[in-house]
């Protein structure tokens, strides 16, 4: 018996030992081919990365060395270092650098790429290179060859020693490993190097496009957590601001805000930030529960939305855009100077539409932007501007429209609403010289079927 047993349990058994076999085989095959593979990914990166700042540093050198009068080859340097150092930061965020401290350099080409784009975009015949953007660029061609430098010695160490890029992930993700990795110390030191180089004057346009929204940009004096639970109860409309519990975040730091919050009694909790300079209202929010039943129209949200800023002391403003979904709309508005909308300065209302209630606010451009403005009076008027704009576009509408441009700078155009190419756009053309500023597609929400958005007519 035990004999014919054996007999049969003995191939089953032979089988399945040699399929597990081949199954732990053909794992550990994969699992090695799949290292391999991203091994190998990673050093074409980091050699390609070498190469680049390799080249960014030659195309530093060559827009130096031409005669200051040269503009197209100065635009034509400018471009090329905008495309290497580009090229570069795709290569740093392809290394597993993800949780080792390296921000510096990724937000030092970020912002070499950005300050020779929106050089080289200008007209430099009209507006040649400053003296302050030639020594900028001097500055830039130093440290270019010091990174490039640091990170040829991380190449010769990782060729001759045969590092591999997989242990670097392994080390950076252990908690217990001391990190000392050849190749992390060298990217330290990279990054370390970079940071002597954070006070360089970028210029006013790259500075505002890493200009942090904070107290220290508003006007006004300091409120205090009182003066905050008493506006917040005058928004409500509360008899007592002692309902209102007042916290104030990130503390000490230049972010602080304060934040409030109303319990509604419902198990709904209100909750509005507040300016810590100026007491301004950044953000409101009623999370209450919207109802299916839609009893308000898109007009009485609207005009809803309207009498609750003007309540609350908010200019006149015109209605830009409405954005109906699950129940509720969001309306967007900006305020009119001189016939001009004033895009920077637009602010979001959210209305629920089944009972044309306001339940939320997004103000947080309208304070860190609202300024006196002294406008130009257009140098060209609608029809000269019209006429520079493609033959095939159909126009629908046009107004003025205050924008901010490439350089980060308030300019007046034209804007023009209308179809070409099968599409919606609205093209947005400069009313002192007629250049094309800006050009974005858009949908209605008859062309979007759900409504996601909609424009309204000026």
């Amino acid at each position: 018996m035990y004999t014919r047993l054996s007999a049969v349990l003995f191939p089953v058994f032979a089988v399945l030992l040699a399929g597990t076999a081949f199954w732990g085989y053909r794992e550990h095959q994969e699992k090695n081919s799949l290292l391999i593979k991203a091994e190998n990914q990673y050093q074409r990166a980091f050699h390609e990365l070498n190469a680049h700042i390799d080249q960014l540093h030659e195309q530093l050198g060559n827009t130096l060395a031409v005669n200051a009068s040269s503009h197209s080859y100065q635009r034509k340097g400018l471009i090329n270092i905008w495309r290497i150092t580009s090229q570069a930061q795709s290569e740093v965020n392809q290394l597993p650098l993800t949780l080792l401290p390296f921000n510096q350099t990724e937000e030092f080409l970020s912002r070499i790429a950005n300050f020779s784009y929106k050089t080289a975009i200008r007209d430099l015949t009209k507006q040649p290179l400053t003296e302050q953007e030639l020594a900028t660029l001097k500055t830039l061609y130093q440290s270019a060859e010091d990174i490039a430098k640091d990170l040829h010695a991380v190449q010769q160490k990782v060729l001759a020693d045969n590092l591999r890029w997989m242990d670097v992930e392994l080390a950076l993700a252990s908690e217990d490993s001391p990190r000392d990795n050849a190749i992390i110390d060298g990217f330290k030191t990279v990054d370390n190097k970079i940071a002597k180089y954070a006070e360089l004057d970028w210029g006013r346009p790259v500075a505002a496009m890493y200009r942090k929204r904070t107290v220290d940009i508003l006007s006004g004096n300091p409120v205090s957590v009182d003066d905050v639970r008493k506006k917040a109860a005058r928004l409500l409309g509360l008899d007592s601001p002692s309902a209102v519990q007042v916290t104030e975040n990130a503390r000490g730091t230049e972010y602080a805000v304060y934040s409030a919050t109303v319990n509604t009694g419902d198990g709904v909790t209100i909750q509005m930030d507040f300016t810590k300079r100026g007491g301004e209202l950044i953000w409101y929010m009623n999370p209450r529960e919207i109802g299916n039943q839609r009893t308000v129209s898109l007009d009485d949200a609207e005009r809803a939305a309207r009498e609750f800023l003007k309540e609350r002391g908010y200019p006149e403003m015109k209605a830009i855009a409405v954005d109906p979904y699950d129940n509720a709309v969001n309306l967007t508005y900006a305020p009119v100077q001189d016939g001009a909308v004033i895009y920077p300065e637009k602010l979001t209302v959210k209305v629920a539409l089944d009972r044309g209630e306001v339940i939320g606010l997004q103000a947080a451009d309208y304070v860190y932007e609202h300024k006196e403005r002294n406008l130009p009076k257009p140098a060209i008027d609608e029809a000269e501007a019209r006429a520079r704009l493609n033959p095939e576009f159909r126009m629908e509408r046009s107004q003025l429209a205050v924008i901010k441009n490439d350089l980060d700078e308030d300019v007046l155009c034209h804007e023009f609403a209308g179809r070409i190419n099968g599409g919606r756009y609205k093209i947005y053309i400069n009313a002192e010289n007629g250049v094309e500023e800006k050009i974005e597609r858009y949908q209605t929400a008859e062309d979007a079927g759900a409504g996601r958005e909609r424009a309204l007519a000026g």
